[in-house]
This record gives C-alpha cells, structure tokens and sequence, in this order.
C-alpha cells in the first residue's frame, strides 16, 4: 500500500538511495532539508525545509507534508571530525525529538530511525544481538557522547506514546560517498599504505553497503512493527582480516603492524578501538522479523567491486 513519506535526510548517502527505492514501491517521498540547493536533481514529490534542531520550523514542516511515516535519516559525518560528530550527536538527541513530536502532531503512524549497530559495550562474544548493552562508560569522551546519544534517540523514537517507533542500528557503511569508497578517509589511507594495523587485530566490524541500509528502511516502512534492528552484512570480519584483503584490492601495499600501544596514538581513539576491540552486530532478527536480507551478503565482494571503479 502507497505511503506519504517524509524523509529527512535525503540528501544522505542513505537518503539518495532511499529516494528511488520508495518511489519505485510507490510511495510519495517528501524530503525535509536544511539548503535546498543541495536537493537539485533529487526525484522526490515535494520538498519542505527546515533546519531539524529549529523544532517550530520542523513542526511546519512537517505539517505541510502530512506524513504518515517519517523516516529519520540524519547525520552530519561528511566529514570525519570532532565538530561532525558533535552535531550528529544533538541531531540525534534534538532533532530527533523535534521530529517525533512533529510526527505525532501531524497524525503519522510510525517513525523510523536510523542508529549504528557498534555503540555495543565490548564485553561478550565478538558477534552481539540487540540486547546487548551500549558502550556508556568508554573512556573516549567523544565516543561516551555518541553513545549517550544514540541511547537517547532509540528511547525517543520507542518510547513516545501515539506513534510506532523502529530503529535501524546499521553497521559500518560503505559505498559511495562513505569512508570505505576508495576515496574516501579510510579507503585512500588503506590505499596508501597509510592505515597501521596492530599486533592484535582482533576487533569486529560488520559492513553494510548503503544500498543495503537503504532497502532495510524501505522494509521499516512497510512493515507495522516496532523495535530495534541491527542491520548489516553477513560477514562480520575481524580487522586482521578485512584490512589486508581491502588493501589487495586496492592493489596497495599490505598494511604495517605496529605494536597495540601505539595504534590509538597513531590513530585515534574510534579507530584504534574498532581494530582492536569493537564487536560485530548479529542480523538474524532483521531477517526473521523485518523480512530483510544483504543484497550485497559479504563485504569482500561490495569492497572489491567499489575498489575496480566505474
């Protein structure tokens, strides 16, 4: 059945996936966007603008378009710094408050809302389910705050009354227009040759191709259901595996191992803990609940086939 869809973030790498999915189901898309110069070219039905953290500006917005699902695509992580994430930390907490509230004002049944499945405590086996607990008490600032938020954001979107709220905690995106595309920050590093790997690579990340998180929310959509979602790929690999098989891809050099102590040093805290500690996200429940599967099953084949070009 046809749905009236806002979208906001549209202009995402998710978003312009997501677009024409929708509107091959049939759906009217509305997108909602901050600088309409950024929404030229975008095949959408309609387009309403407002800043999401300006919360009587999205409640205009929103109740000019008369959604009966919004779909919450935003981020500010086009550029990988401290000043993106922190925005896409209120984003997560402001805007997504902004939204539901502007969604049950406006009559829409249900929202739903994009999270990140490795938010995860390191504790456990290296493949965790959605109940396991998120990574409050991390010793990065930075990273505790983005913890703190998406936490925010999942209790807002499930837990206000009058609408139906589902999350998609997507796992680590590539494609393009992501950090993993070939040039992108950590395609080129690991292209270079510039992306240390230490003694003990034993941290897990599931992928996930932006097509993939796209069909996911087209799947969210059109179900009636609630609750939280990983959704990634179905190969969780440690970093010992996937940075030297990226890199030959690339044609690079293999990557050089330096001691554990010194990769947060070299690094960063977010990518030293990722190669050395983070866990995977199991997507067994997407599967059997949402009906969803990968298109694109395992990362080897996404990276490699983005590694060739056009």
């Amino acid at each position: 059945m046809s749905k009236r869809v806002l979208l906001a973030g549209a202009t995402g790498v998710i978003g312009r996936e997501l677009v024409p999915m929708l509107r091959g189901r049939g759906h009217r898309v509305t997108a909602l966007v901050r600088d309409p110069s950024r929404a030229a070219g975008l095949a959408v039905d309609d387009i309403v603008v407002a800043d999401a953290l300006d919360a009587p500006a999205v409640r205009s917005a929103v109740l000019s378009a008369r959604p009966q699902v919004v779909v919450h695509q935003l981020t500010a992580l086009r550029v990988s710094t401290g000043e993106g994430m922190e925005t896409t930390a209120r984003l997560r907490i402001e805007g997504t408050t902004n939204l539901v509230r502007a969604a049950v004002r406006a009559g829409a049944r249900r929202i739903v809302a994009q999270s990140i499945a490795f938010a995860t405590a390191p504790r456990g086996g290296g493949v965790l389910t959605e109940d396991a607990p998120l990574f409050f008490d991390a010793p990065d600032p930075g990273w505790s705050r983005t913890v703190r938020a998406v936490a925010e954001l999942e209790h807002t979107v499930l837990g206000t009354h009058d609408i139906t709220g589902l999350v998609l905690r997507y796992g680590s995106l590539y494609g393009p227009g992501t950090l993993y595309h070939p040039d992108g920050a950590i395609g080129a590093a690991v292209g270079r040759g510039r992306f240390p790997l230490p003694e003990s690579a034993a941290g897990v990340t599931s992928f996930l191709h932006v097509a993939d998180a796209a069909s996911a929310a087209v799947a969210a959509v059109e179900s009636e259901i609630g609750g939280v979602f990983n959704v990634s790929d179905d190969e969780p690999a440690e970093a010992a595996t996937w940075v030297p098989a990226y890199a030959r891809m690339l044609g690079a050099p293999p990557p050089r191992t330096v001691p554990v102590m010194l990769i947060e040093r070299m690094s960063g805290w977010l990518t030293g803990y990722q190669l050395t500690a983070m866990r995977g996200a199991a997507n067994g429940y997407a599967k059997r609940v949402l009906g969803w599967r990968p298109r694109t099953p395992s990362w080897r084949t996404g990276l490699e086939v983005a590694s060739l070009g056009p």
